[in-house]
């Protein structure tokens, strides 16, 4: 479960996702989560539907390895389901003690579990097509102007890549941290929901201690290469916006420019 994860990783690819400017892919995943929870009717579904394949195509990240990403956020879908389902008034269709289920719960739950995966395959490929400097250089570029006012920029785009950076790193210590304390005898799967959380305590305190002692080590070698923030540095590869970049974004703006006028014209339900 834990290396069904993807959330941070990069999946090396020759493809034109892979090259556009991270300032254009920062946008555009901006504006594809916009739609996902502004859109309405069926018309407006297919349309996000078929942009998802056909990005997810143009990247050439195999469809497997996304999908992966999506065995986390089973336990978060069930229950966002199962809250529409049960909570959301409206005509009944089936009722027992005390629960009922009613069409717009039904509607409800189908549509949010749709928004959850589209969301979780839409943002992973950004990270898949990102490095983690390719993010952090786009990231604090987009946000330069907020440093007028006093913001810190390069630190929270630093910050952020460490933290982006780290998530696969960890995963890959709490996998060997959890084979070495199963090979000691810990018991990770049996026992009820309070028994599980007490059993966790051999993994989590020596994840703790090795996340501490990564970010020290990581402290101290940025200490020893004299780095000092972002005032007066330079880049080795400045972002330059190119035609694809500005196509890109002429192609986002026309992909919510429809799901908008699908929502307002073709309103159909689902």
């Amino acid at each position: 479960m834990l290396r069904d994860i993807t959330l941070g990783q990069y999946y090396p690819a020759n493809s034109v996702i892979h090259k556009l400017d991270p300032r254009v892919k920062l946008f555009a995943t901006m504006l594809y989560i916009v739609s996902l929870f502004c859109f309405k009717g069926i018309a407006a579904l297919l349309v996000i539907s078929l942009f998802l394949f056909v990005i997810i195509r143009i990247s050439r990240v195999p469809f497997k390895f996304m999908v992966k990403g999506l065995k986390a956020i089973i336990v978060l879908m069930l229950i966002t389901a199962l809250f529409n389902l049960f909570l959301t008034p409206g005509e009944t269709l089936i009722s027992f003690w005390v629960f009922k289920i009613t069409a717009e719960g039904a509607q409800n739950a189908v549509l949010m579990v749709i928004r959850l995966i589209y969301l979780i395959l839409g943002t992973s490929i950004m990270t898949l097509t990102t490095t983690p400097n390719q993010l952090t250089d786009g990231l604090e570029k987009a946000l330069m102007p907020l440093s007028k006012i006093g913001v810190p920029v390069h630190a929270i785009a630093m910050m952020m890549s460490i933290a982006l950076r780290f998530i696969p790193i960890l995963i890959e210590e709490t996998d060997k941290i959890m084979k070495a304390q199963m090979a000691r005898g810990a018991d990770f799967e049996s026992g009820n929901l309070v028994q599980r959380v007490k059993n966790m305590i051999p993994l989590l305190v020596p994840l703790f201690v090795s996340a501490f002692r990564r970010a020290d080590d990581l402290a101290m070698a940025m200490e020893a290469r004299c780095y000092n923030g972002g005032e007066g540095r330079t880049k080795m590869k400045p972002l330059r916006y190119e035609n694809r970049d500005r196509a890109a974004y002429l192609i986002m703006m026309g992909y919510l420019a429809v799901v908008l006028l699908c929502r307002t014209f073709l309103p159909f339900p689902m």
